[in-house]
């Protein structure tokens, strides 16, 4: 009976993560960073230096001005939910998701099969689905080709110069202020539309 009790709010507390974290992760987290790779990146520069370094896939509005930008773990169940999210929104926003390894060891072949998959929107889709269905998500070779594997290392890289510990981590412009903004977690719909300012 005592047990119950405890479960209780553990459970409740657990309900209001909205993220994950390196604090949260179950596996090793991503690359090891060198001195030469901690500089901060101010949130103005995000998305210059994000556009210049960052590297992933794109989906949505392919012809907009303005990329909105996800660094996402591919083990991540927030993650996933943010990818639901923001289907709706493909008519009116250009994302570029960003694969990043933070949680476990299935996280950088699960990323490099998406980056590198044909249509890698049908591969992220199906991938979100089995994730969510508690499938384990896409069934990806552990032999990555080095340069992919060195793109989600740097990718984790720029997430940690971010200030970000947790993902989802939305990188973007709000079109009514022009401000750069960022939110860290899963978002519905509705909110990370206000996020954009759409």
């Amino acid at each position: 009976m005592k047990l119950r009790h405890l479960a209780l709010p553990l459970l409740a507390s657990l309900a209001l993560i909205t993220g994950c974290s390196k604090e949260t992760s179950t596996g090793a987290p991503g690359a090891p960073v060198s001195a030469a790779d901690t500089t901060p990146i101010a949130a103005a520069q995000a998305l210059d230096v994000l556009a210049a370094q960052g590297k992933g896939f794109t989906a949505g509005a392919l012809m907009s001005a303005n990329p909105v930008y996800v660094l996402f773990d591919p083990q991540c169940p927030h993650c996933s939910h943010l990818w639901e999210a923001s289907l709706p929104l493909h008519s009116k926003v250009k994302f570029v998701w960003l694969p990043v390894s933070l949680l476990n060891a299935k996280s950088t072949p699960q990323g490099a099969a998406i980056m590198t998959a044909a249509n890698p929107v049908e591969a992220m889709t199906a991938h979100e689905k089995s994730l969510l269905a508690g499938q384990g998500g896409t069934a990806a070779s552990a032999s990555i080709a080095p340069e992919v594997e060195a793109a989600i290392k740097a990718n984790t890289v720029l997430l940690d110069r971010l200030g970000a510990t947790s993902v989802p981590y939305v990188v973007g412009k709000n079109l009514g202020t022009g401000e750069v903004v960022t939110s860290a977690g899963s978002l519905s719909t509705e909110a990370l539309g206000k996020l954009l300012g759409l």
